[in-house]
């Protein structure tokens, strides 16, 4: 069987790669680069906790110690704190915060290492072909050839090439926001927090939208970002020093501590949004797919909940044949999430942004409006939160024993204390990304025994069997509690990590019925996807 070929070689396309690899999927990854990554210390990325446990699971890096843990957040409107939020307190999980090159390097080594990966350097895409039975890819360079694939996934970026040999429109907003980046090595009066300021004093003369934030990084390192009014005026060597100095004394009461510059940049904020991802056996995924980073949002984290979200519903195709109705969910799911977070930005743009207005002479406006930014800053509510798949075309359908819990169908599920199948306690998202189903069983008393005590008793040994009978290998695990969830309950848990359902005990049927949508059900004979393929293919054909 042919590899997987991945079209692009940062984050998102090395993520991918590994996640196949976890799924004894192979993959080739073409990367028109010399395979090396210029070191750009304003170049970060701020991973939320599912994000980080999913690159940490993969690359086996200690990405932990290669980037920050931010220790706090602070957000204030001219010299008030309006908001302060402590990470070890009240269960908020801390973001990471890390270099992108550092986070590609770890993501490079641990690709080297694994054996169902090739890279190929110097290696730009110019063609691709398909038909039904898979994808053909030509680039050129030094090493120009020809690639055979079961699959092409277009993980290369904005001006995504694969996205235009597909034809696929790329509409949506030019410069939403610009901001003006510097990475310096300094002290700030709050280390190892992070800050948003809007409106700091010392700008009180300039835009209403006057904002500026700050994020640590390892070692003393700290970027900072000053939102830029509208419009195209060049940031000078001079007007970013300006800035610098200014902001840095106005945190320390008017004097300009010492600090190293390290790298400089301008960071545009474009809001667009692919109309297809999906044709045939090419995918599109990352900001080849959408774009979107406004009001303290990642396109980054975006692009690797695609990769997430596509790699095991590809492992099933690549191992067993089309799985179409899975491959289709993909654009459903994931096109659905980017669009819903890109119209939540455009419906507080004006708000946030306009600096006036009804709405501006509003008691309490200000404060609901830092509570918007803030949201997004820390990965909550519409603007930052990690996407649900409610309206999935995978979810079951009228299962008579289904119950409510504290995590709705479809949404990311809480990462609790559970026991493997060889008796070790683990963290539920340890087991994610395999390929497999998971099956959870909330069985409270079970964590003092020791397992062989547990194991067959009870409804242990009816749930096992039910458990071996799904039409997809899954892992039985055992859960003291999970939140909402009455005892003997069982959820059922997709290898992304989202829930599938939860039931009222041990049920067969609806068990069966439940993961069989997830699998997309049983698919015709000929979908009209593959219909579509197979004319395209045609169509290319006589072109030729």
């Amino acid at each position: 069987m042919d590899p997987v070929i991945i079209v692009g070689a940062g984050p998102v396309g090395l993520t991918l790669a590994l996640a196949l690899a976890r799924q004894e999927v192979p993959s080739v990854v073409l990367d028109e680069g010399p395979g090396k990554d210029e070191s750009r210390p304003a170049r970060t990325v701020v991973l939320r906790e599912d994000t980080a446990a999913l690159l940490t699971r993969l690359s086996g890096a200690p990405l932990d110690r290669l980037g920050t843990r931010w220790t706090g957040w602070r957000s204030m409107r001219r010299k008030q704190v309006t908001r302060e939020v402590v990470f070890d307190e009240a269960g908020e999980p801390s973001p990471l915060h890390i270099a992108q090159h550092t986070l590609t390097h770890a993501l490079r080594a641990a690709v080297a290492a694994e054996p169902l990966v090739e890279i190929a350097t110097d290696s730009r895409l110019d063609t691709v072909e398909q038909e039904r039975s898979g994808v053909t890819a030509h680039t050129r360079g030094p090493n120009g050839t020809w690639w055979r694939g079961s699959h092409l996934v277009g993980c290369d970026g904005p001006r995504s090439t694969v996205r235009k040999l597909l034809d696929i429109r790329f509409p949506g907003r030019t410069a939403v926001e610009r901001h003006a980046v510097a990475a310096l090595r300094t002290e700030l009066p709050w280390p190892g927090q992070a800050l948003l300021h809007r409106t700091p004093p010392w700008r009180m003369s300039g835009p209403p939208t006057a904002e500026v934030t700050a994020r640590p990084l390892p070692d003393g390192v700290w970027r900072l970002d000053w939102l830029l009014p509208p419009g195209k005026d060049l940031v000078t060597p001079e007007l970013l020093v300006n800035r610098i100095r200014e902001t840095l004394a106005g945190w320390t009461d008017g004097t300009t501590p010492p600090y190293d510059l390290l790298d400089t940049g301008v960071h545009t904020v474009h809001h667009r949004l692919a109309r297809r991802w999906r044709a045939g056996r090419v995918f599109v995924a990352g900001d080849a797919a959408h774009l979107l980073g406004a009001f303290g949002t990642h396109g980054l984290e975006e692009g690797l909940r695609d990769v997430d979200n596509l790699a095991w519903k590809l492992a099933p195709s690549w191992h067993h044949g089309p799985h179409e109705a899975l491959l289709d969910s993909y654009q459903t799911e994931r096109r659905a999430v980017v669009a819903a977070r890109l119209r939540a930005a455009d419906q507080v743009l004006p708000l946030l942004r306009g600096g006036g207005g009804l709405r501006g002479m509003v008691p309490g406006t200000a404060r609901g409006h830092d509570a918007l930014l803030t949201d997004g800053h820390l990965g909550h509510g519409p603007l930052g939160a990690p996407g649900t798949y409610a309206d999935s075309p995978l979810a079951p359908r009228h299962l008579e024993h289904e119950i409510p819990v504290d995590t709705p169908p479809g949404a990311p599920v809480t990462d609790v204390r559970v026991t493997a199948e060889d008796g070790t306690f683990v963290q539920l998202r340890s087991r994610l990304g395999r390929g497999a189903l998971l099956v959870v069983l909330i069985a409270p008393g079970t964590g003092v025994w020791d397992r062989k005590h547990w194991v067959s008793a009870g409804v242990m040994p009816r749930l096992a069997a039910a458990v071996t009978a799904l039409p997809h290998p899954a892992e039985l695990l055992v859960a003291e509690e999970y939140p909402g969830a009455p005892a003997h309950s069982v959820l059922l848990v997709r290898p992304d990590g989202h829930l599938v359902t939860a039931l009222s005990g041990v049920r067969p049927a609806d068990l069966y019925a439940a993961a069989e949508a997830t699998l997309g059900g049983k698919d015709p004979e000929k979908t009209q996807t593959e219909t579509e393929t197979e004319e395209a293919a045609e169509a290319g054909s006589r072109a030729r």
